[in-house]
């Protein structure tokens, strides 16, 4: 399931795909079958000594389950339950093993299991976002004054400031934060219904049951079973593949800057970072790269949970079962990338003065929207615009400098003046409100 080992560097990075691995789904699916145990003995509906048991095996770590058994079973039976119940049996007493699983349904174990993952999933991929953001600001505060043309369609437009663009990578990595902590909050729950969701087997304790289980693991208890309405794992799903999203756009900015010809920022990470096979003066951002695979991944993955979303009566058949590996995959994959994120941006280093020399490429020419402002009080904004068009047109056909161009044109110099002229073709007078922009942006990153 999920990322092998040889990609695991670009699709399980950090600390999140751990907490959905194979090993960590079982693991959850006993902690929820010891924590229904558990609920069942505190409400007297199974013996203690039967809890107790299960409990000693699971905290001695004596209970020996074979994965590779359980997932022959999960191809014999449609769901791995069976196979781990037959080896939990195996290992318990008869008492023990009669209470086992009582009340519960393969979906119950298998989507509240998940749950737990999702959760602490989403735990450590939160903290990573979070790191990543105050890396992010960072950036937006040492670097206000770092003017940077602005680039529409991948062609320069007019003056903007590095700080501002980070300032943007903030804000979406504060809303994708906002976006995740809702989902952490609201949608992870216990799925407890039984056979077809009415809880029948326990007769009229069914949602004392279901209350106590939550207790237990620390999920909410819903009003009623959620087995077949997928809200829940869709909404995260959703949040997960926006996060990517996010991330991805943030990747794609930081190979177009790190660009040979662009150049304006580079990846930290030390020697022999980005590497290539054949090519030794190469230094791949890596970093970035690895957010944009990560992304690429997640519409497809978010459009499965979506799809899955339309499910038959009290089971779903096909559709629940093809959500399993797809949100932990999603799961892992926003993991990895919010670990990366916090050490790309961590470690991003910023090229003020190619900046700048980016900004004079065009001679000037990134400035024509300021003087075509700066002369329409003068000549009308319809003739200022027709006027300086001419001078661009004529700048590039000729080869000369856009100053020297605009200089020689009457309408221009009796307009503007000398001074003017200067002003408006300064890329630091031309940044509008960045200045508030990017104050508004840390102000909500900071709370403020």
């Amino acid at each position: 399931m999920g990322s092998g080992r040889l990609f695991a560097g670009l699709f399980a990075h950090g600390e999140a795909a751990a907490r959905v691995s194979d090993a960590a789904l079982v693991d959850a699916m006993v902690e929820v079958e010891l924590a229904l145990l558990g609920a069942l003995s505190d409400l007297d509906l199974a013996p203690r000594e039967a809890a107790q048991e299960l409990a000693d095996a699971v905290a001695a770590g004596g209970l020996e389950l074979d994965l590779d058994e359980l997932g022959r079973g999960t191809g014999q039976q449609g769901t791995p339950i069976p196979a781990l119940l037959k080896a939990l049996r195996g290992q318990l007493s008869d008492d023990a093993s009669a209470h086992l699983h009582k009340g519960a349904t393969s979906q119950d174990v298998i989507d509240t299991a998940i749950m737990l993952l999702a959760g602490r999933a989403l735990d450590v991929a939160l903290n990573d976002l979070a790191g990543a953001a105050d890396a992010c600001a960072e950036l937006v505060q040492r670097h206000r004054e770092a003017v940077v043309p602005g680039r529409t369609l991948l062609q320069q437009a007019i003056p903007v400031t590095f700080a501002l663009k980070a300032a943007n990578w903030l804000s979406g990595l504060d809303g994708a934060l906002a976006e995740l902590r809702v989902v952490r909050e609201r949608d992870l729950a216990v799925q407890f219904g039984g056979a077809v969701g009415t809880l029948a087997n326990l007769g009229d304790r069914g949602l004392e049951v279901a209350a106590r289980l939550g207790e237990r693991l620390g999920l909410a208890a819903p009003e009623i079973p959620w087995h077949t309405i997928r809200l829940r794992p869709a909404r995260i799903a959703a949040a997960l593949g926006t996060t990517l999203g996010l991330l991805g756009k943030i990747g794609r900015d930081v190979v177009l800057l790190a660009q040979t010809e662009v150049a304006e920022v580079s990846e930290g990470g030390g020697e022999g970072r980005g590497g290539s096979s054949t090519m030794p003066h190469k230094r791949n951002p890596v970093g970035a790269i690895a957010l944009i695979a990560c992304a690429q991944r997640g519409p497809g993955l978010v459009a499965t949970m979506l799809s899955a979303m339309v499910q038959e009566h009290e089971r779903g058949a096909g559709a629940w079962q093809a959500e399993w590996d797809t949100l932990l995959e999603l799961l892992r994959l926003t993991g990895s990338a919010s670990a990366i994120a916090h050490e790309l941006l961590g470690g991003l280093e910023i090229d003020a003065e190619k900046m700048r020399a980016d900004m004079n490429l065009t001679g000037g020419l990134v400035m024509s929207e300021s003087v075509a402002a700066a002369l329409a009080p003068s000549l009308g904004r319809s003739a200022a615009q027709d006027v300086v068009e001419k001078a661009a047109r004529r700048s590039v056909d000729s080869g000369r400098e856009f100053r020297e161009v605009l200089r020689a044109i009457p309408e221009v110099s009796d307009g503007l003046g000398a001074d003017g002229l200067d002003a408006a073709l300064d890329p630091a007078g031309y940044l509008g409100v960045s200045t508030a922009l990017i104050d508004r942006a840390l102000a909500v990153h900071r709370g403020g």
